[in-house]
C-alpha cells in the first residue's frame, strides 16, 4: 500500500519522532473521520510500496527521507506559497523553503520534489496580480529542481470562513471568493509562467475550473498528487521495485492512486488561516506541543499528554 503522510497534517515538520517510532513499531492507528472508529495501518517494509510526504518544512525529516530511499520510492508534496505572515503564521520563509526544495531535488532527483502553490487565496493584500508576481519569483527559484507545480484555489468551508474572518478582522484585510472567470484567468497566467520555466502546472481536484478553462479554449491538466507514474520514475532513480495501485481518490475530481493516510485533522500548528484541516488553530498548537511520540495515533485524543 502507498502510505500518505499526510494531507491532514505536516508529519515531516511536526511529527517526525512519532513517524520514526511508528515505523519501528510497524504500524500506526488512524481514526476514521466518518464513523469515529480506529483502524490499524501497517508500516512494515514488506507492506508498504511507496510513501508520499506532504509538508511545508521537510528539513527536520532529512534523515527519514534518506532511510526511506533505501527501500521505497517516495515523493515530497512541498507547499511553498510565500504568503504574508498574517495568512501563514509559522511556516518557513520563502527563501528557506526554496532552498530545501532544491536540496531534495539534488539529493533524490527532480521527480521526488513536487512544488505545491496551494491553495490560492485572494485578498486585498494578495490580489491576482500579487499571486502572478509571487508565483513567478518562486518558479524562477525552483526551475530545474521540480517539473510540476500543483495549484488549487481555496475551498471555503464553514471552519475556514470562521478562521479567515477572524484573521481579516484582526489585520484589517478582506478576503474574496473570486468568480470563475477570475480563477480561470489567474490559473492560465500561472500556467504560462510555469511553462516558460519548464514546469508543468496541474490543478488539484478542480474539475469545475478545468471545465471552465476548456470553454475558454484553455487546457488545464488535472493533478495526480499520489502519482504511480511519478513514483515509478523515482523508483528507477533509486534502483528499487516499481509500484502498482489503482486510481481511487478520496474526493470528487481527485485522480490520486489508492493510499492510506496516517495523519489526523486538527493537529497542525503552522497557523495557516485558510487551512481546511484545522478547525481551531489555537487548539491545534496545544495538541502539537503536547503530543506524545509513543502514541499509536496522531488523533488529538491520543496526541495530548494525559
Amino acid at each position: 500500500m502507498i502510505i500518505s503522510a499526510s494531507y491532514k497534517t505536516d508529519i515531516p515538520a511536526l511529527y517526525g519522532d512519532w513517524f520514526r517510532a511508528r515505523r519501528a513499531a510497524g504500524h500506526a492507528t488512524v481514526r476514521n473521520v466518518w464513523n469515529g472508529k480506529d483502524f490499524r495501518v501497517s508500516l512494515r517494509d514488506e507492506d508498504c510500496s511507496a510513501f508520499v510526504f506532504w509538508t511545508r518544512n521537510p528539513a527536520p525529516f532529512r534523515d527519514e527521507l534518506d532511510r526511506t530511499a533505501q527501500r521505497h520510492p517516495f515523493t515530497v508534496q512541498f507547499t511553498v506559497n510565500g504568503n504574508p505572515r498574517w495568512l501563514e503564521r509559522a511556516v518557513p520563509a520563502r527563501a528557506d523553503a526554496v532552498e530545501e526544495l532544491n536540496r531534495i531535488s539534488a539529493r533524490f532527483g527532480p521527480d521526488a520534489a513536487v512544488w505545491r502553490y496551494d491553495p490560492v487565496l485572494l485578498t486585498d493584500d494578495t490580489p491576482a496580480s500579487w499571486h502572478v508576481d509571487n508565483f513567478t519569483r518562486i518558479a524562477d527559484a525552483v526551475a530545474g529542481a521540480t517539473n510540476e507545480v500543483v495549484v488549487s484555489f481555496a475551498r471555503i468551508y464553514r471552519k475556514t470562513r470562521r478562521n479567515l474572518d477572524r484573521a481579516c478582522a484582526m489585520h484589517r484585510h478582506q478576503w474574496q471568493g473570486p468568480p470563475d472567470s477570475q480563477r480561470t484567468d489567474l490559473a492560465a497566467a500561472l500556467q504560462d509562467r510555469a511553462g516558460e520555466r519548464g514546469i508543468t502546472l496541474s490543478l488539484c481536484a478542480q474539475p469545475d475550473l478545468i471545465a471552465a478553462g476548456k470553454g475558454e479554449g484553455i487546457t488545464f491538466t488535472p493533478a495526480r498528487c499520489i502519482d504511480v507514474a511519478r513514483l515509478n520514475r523515482v523508483a528507477a532513480h533509486f534502483g528499487i521495485a516499481d509500484v502498482t495501485a489503482r486510481t481511487k481518490g478520496p474526493r470528487e475530481g481527485c485522480l490520486c492512486a489508492e493510499s492510506r493516510d496516517i495523519g489526523a485533522y486538527d493537529t497542525c500548528s503552522h497557523g495557516c488561516v485558510y487551512c481546511y484541516a484545522v478547525s481551531d488553530p489555537d487548539a491545534a498548537r496545544r495538541h502539537q506541543r503536547a503530543h506524545r511520540p509513543d502514541a499509536e495515533s496522531l488523533h488529538p485524543e491520543t496526541v495530548s499528554a494525559p
